[in-house]
């Protein structure tokens, strides 16, 4: 940790703002004004909720010294065990493992030979397409395998089934010690894969029962992953409670998580902004624009307020990525509909250097590259999409990492999670649950043809609907 900078993210927002883009289209600072009493309230409601409910995240960076420990204990043992580390998890218990590996670790990090890699070859089984399965199965030994399954509830039907599979293949493969290359991670108490863990000897890590998948990155669903490719968890954590201390003010204008929630807020009820673009522009904050993608789908996206009144609350994310998109995205996003708003996460410090030969002088406009940077190139292309957007009068923000590293990926982990709490409040609804998804997960069950009283009622449901018309099926 000594030589990691810990310098503090920064939100920049100007280009929200209406004092840069004027008032027909940007935010007035009155605006934001007019919300603060509404912002001190939501953040007073998220610091009395600490650890309560839904808000176990809020203590993941205080509370977990002992699991810590043995997290990195158990991560030893893997890394000097096994060869591979398959995660076999979805939704949360995927997006943020594989986040965090893009971000920390080497961009070819499979790919690198044993000694340079220091830890085993890392996947995230994240679909059930049965293609997938046979294609990892091709490139990995079982017998040199850990296996990390990852459910709360242990009836994660794409979480389970994998686990069916790979246990079965792994008792053909090392018959009575199959059980030493599965790892759980599950709830304390209820659900299938604490039984089973408990009947067959896994290691066994829990998910704290306040803490929901999309926001247990900062658990052992995610350290764990982290810890056996050699990521520091201890500066994740560190760096998340560095955001939190910011995060403390009921002051819109000393909290960059509420203010970022009050913007969007201002954005969705107000302006009709109802889309958010995250574009990071390093290839090693790609997968941070996924995680964030469901944190903010599944946790805005309702239909009732807390009230019980009809709502249709959210605001869709994308995914994008600098300077990739520019060339497939942008034109929608400078000259379509004002229904955007892009936020750029930005790298003050990439952890190479990569220089730029001189060459082409017979061709200026290649030419001029010479003696110039991919860093400073990278950067440029991102001001001059900024500057574009400005243009055409689009609201974009940046959030700038010092340096990607733990502590700074710890910092922008937890903002975003506060963030959502704190827009969760405004719209007044619950961040934390997710009937939609749960509606998806009966009827596919009900599909396959599960017995129990609901599924059945589902599947008599699903009957009922009108027949599809052959005159559709082109």
């Amino acid at each position: 940790m000594s030589d990691m900078v810990k310098k503090p993210i920064t939100l920049d927002v100007n280009h929200m703002m209406a004092d840069t883009l004027g008032f027909q289209y940007g935010i007035a600072r009155s605006q934001v004004e007019e919300y603060a009493p509404f912002a001190a309230a939501a953040n007073q409601a998220v610091q009395a909720g600490r650890g309560k409910n839904w808000l176990g995240w809020t203590e993941l960076p205080y509370n977990q010294g002992e699991i810590v420990e043995k997290i990195e204990k158990t991560a030893q043992r893997v890394r000097e065990q096994f060869d591979t580390f398959v995660v076999l998890g979805i939704g949360g218990s995927a997006l943020g493992p594989i986040a965090v590996q893009q971000a920390l670790n080497h961009l070819h990090y499979n790919e690198l030979p044993a000694e340079k890699r220091g830890g085993p070859r890392l996947y995230v089984e994240d679909n059930i397409d049965p293609e997938r399965m046979q294609a990892l199965l091709d490139v990995i030994d079982v017998k040199t395998t850990c296996f990390n399954v990852i459910t709360k509830s242990g009836a994660t039907a794409e979480t389970m089934s994998q686990y069916l599979t790979v246990s079965e293949l792994l008792k053909k493969e090392v018959g009575d010690k199959w059980a030493d290359h599965i790892i759980a991670t599950t709830d304390t108490e209820k659900g299938n894969l604490i039984k089973l863990a408990k009947e067959h000897g896994f290691d066994l890590f829990y998910i704290p029962a306040t803490v929901g998948g999309r926001f247990s990155e900062l658990c052992p669903v995610g350290l764990l992953p982290a810890a056996v490719c050699g990521i520091d968890i201890r500066a994740m954590l560190e760096g998340a409670a560095a955001m939190d201390a910011r995060c403390k003010s009921d002051n819109v204008w000393d909290n960059p998580a509420l203010l970022e929630a009050v913007l969007q807020y201002i954005c969705m009820e107000d302006m009709g902004i109802n889309v958010q673009v995250t574009m990071p522009y390093a290839d090693s904050l790609k997968y941070m624009a996924d995680w964030f993608c469901q944190l903010w789908a599944e946790s805005l996206g309702k239909n009732v307020t807390r009230k019980g009144m009809a709502c249709n609350h959210g605001q869709t994310p994308v995914k994008s990525l600098g300077v990739t998109d520019q060339h497939s995205q942008l034109q929608l996003y400078t000259e379509g509909p004002y229904d955007k708003v892009i936020t750029f996460l930005k790298v003050e410090n990439f952890r190479a250097q990569s220089p730029i030969p001189h060459g082409c002088e017979e061709f200026p406009d290649v030419a001029f590259l010479g003696g110039k940077s991919l860093n400073q190139l990278i950067e440029a292309e991102r001001q001059g999409t900024e500057y574009a957007l400005y243009k055409k009068g689009r609201m974009s923000q940046t959030i700038t990492l010092p340096e990607v590293n733990a502590h700074t990926l710890g910092q922008l982990i937890f903002f975003y999670e506060m963030t959502t709490a704190y827009a969760g409040e405004l719209l007044d609804i619950d961040a934390f649950n997710q009937p939609g998804v749960e509606e998806s997960k009966i009827a596919s069950y009900a599909v396959l043809g599960n017995t129990s009283e609901k599924y059945q009622k589902k599947a008599a449901e699903m009957k009922n609907r009108p027949a599809e018309q052959d005159a559709y099926i082109l």
